[in-house]
């Protein structure tokens, strides 16, 4: 039986008029898939993708069931005997918000997906863990990533027009007529800088002034919530977590060894290696490794915070290069590998180089490379060679 407290809860969420603005992740799904899975940071706006997803289907409220995972009602719950019930009454869609905090859900899935014609699309950190466990989903769902908002999102959602997404490809040989186009357009430093303070999460629009703390919240749920719910970690240990954003926040990336992680948390190489993974896979940093040859005894991978505005809340004095470069690859992985150069900043599939800085950036490492780029910041437009760091915002 399904509970009427989840059955209200359902009705009041479906019945309420969905957000306007469509991440373009709901366009990429396969609405054909009987089981779905959307992964992603906590803020990024997966349970606004979930029920635009449900509202697109057509189906009336009573074919749809959305159950947020952490309702106090379901604890303890049998989600087969829900999945079940909601089948037998003729459902259509079942929606499962936060499906991490329940326990084996792995296996009820899969259970749901053998045994009902019933269409189910959860979502759930980063981190989520879809290949263990007797319930192993990863050859039965279709997976879906859901990123924070990229710049040119935000541009979107701040001057209501629409800006179609560009090949990182064509970027390399246009950027010259594209940041001309965009620049007669809009101011894009001035757009730029409001995104790295307070565009990567759409709860932005929710309050601009209220950002940072809610942004501080994201952080610290996925800290002391997601993780321990996912991976085994015991309490006493989160705030060494804590402690590695903020020394990834105010130290230059080149300056991290092994060493100054291990005896800035008190704990071991092996222990922070493994943090150091926990936290890539939720979404809190980039753990960028080296390409061949590349990987030394006594630096560890290149270790940025996932994106730009991270750094408005960890520390008072954030490393300029560091927010750069956590920028880039905050744009560019999503659709393309990232690895870190012995003489650049960063290889992308294991082709392209580019050096990150300032506009008085030169290229004297890389100026024998004919697949070598700059990229600077604080320009609006660049030269063959030289590409303004905004510009890479334009790719998802």
């Amino acid at each position: 039986m399904i509970p009427d407290i989840l059955r209200q809860a359902s009705l009041f969420v479906l019945s309420q008029p969905t957000k306007p603005y469509r991440r373009f992740l709901l366009g990429r799904i396969d609405s054909r898939e009987r089981l779905i899975a959307l992964k992603g940071a906590r803020g990024s706006g997966k349970t606004t993708l979930l029920l635009q997803f449900a509202q697109q289907t057509g189906y009336p409220v009573e074919k749809i069931l959305y159950i947020a995972c952490d309702h106090p009602a379901m604890a303890g719950a049998d989600l087969y005997n829900l999945a079940q019930s909601f089948f037998q009454e003729g459902g259509k869609l079942l929606l499962l918000d936060e499906i991490h905090k329940l326990n084996e859900f792995a296996a009820h899935l899969k259970a749901v997906r053998d045994t009902f014609t019933l269409q189910v699309i959860f979502s759930g950190s980063s981190a989520l863990r879809l290949d263990h466990e007797a319930g192993d989903l990863s050859r039965r769902v279709a997976v879906y990533k859901l990123p924070t908002l990229s710049f040119r999102e935000f541009l979107e959602l701040e001057t209501s027009t629409t800006i179609e997404p560009v090949a990182l490809e064509w970027l390399l040989d246009n950027h010259l007529t594209f940041s001309a186009q965009i620049a007669a357009r809009i101011r894009p430093i001035e757009y730029f800088l409001k995104y790295l303070k307070y565009g990567a999460y759409p709860f932005y629009l929710e309050s601009v002034e209220n950002y940072p703390a809610k942004l501080l919240e994201v952080i610290n749920l996925t800290i002391e919530s997601d993780l321990p719910a996912i991976f085994n970690i015991e309490p006493g240990k989160l705030d060494k977590l804590k402690k590695l954003l903020y020394m990834l926040c105010s130290t230059p990336p080149m300056e991290l060894n092994k060493m100054k992680l291990s005896s800035t948390i008190g704990t071991s190489w092996p222990t922070v290696t493994k943090y150091l993974a926990l936290m890539a896979k939720a979404s809190l940093i980039h753990q960028i490794r080296g390409g061949k040859g590349m990987r030394t005894v006594n630096k560890p991978d290149k270790l940025l915070l996932d994106n730009p505005n991270m750094f408005q809340v960890l520390c008072a004095k954030p490393d300029t290069g560091s927010l750069r470069e956590s920028f880039f690859v905050s744009q560019l992985n999503y659709n393309h590998q990232v690895h870190y150069h012995d003489q650049a900043d960063f290889i992308v599939d294991d082709n392209l180089i580019f050096e990150i800085g300032g506009s008085g950036k030169t290229g004297k490492q890389i100026r024998n490379s004919d697949n070598a780029y700059i990229v600077q910041d604080n320009i609006e437009v660049g030269a063959p060679k030289k590409i303004p760091l905004w510009a890479f915002g334009f790719l998802y």
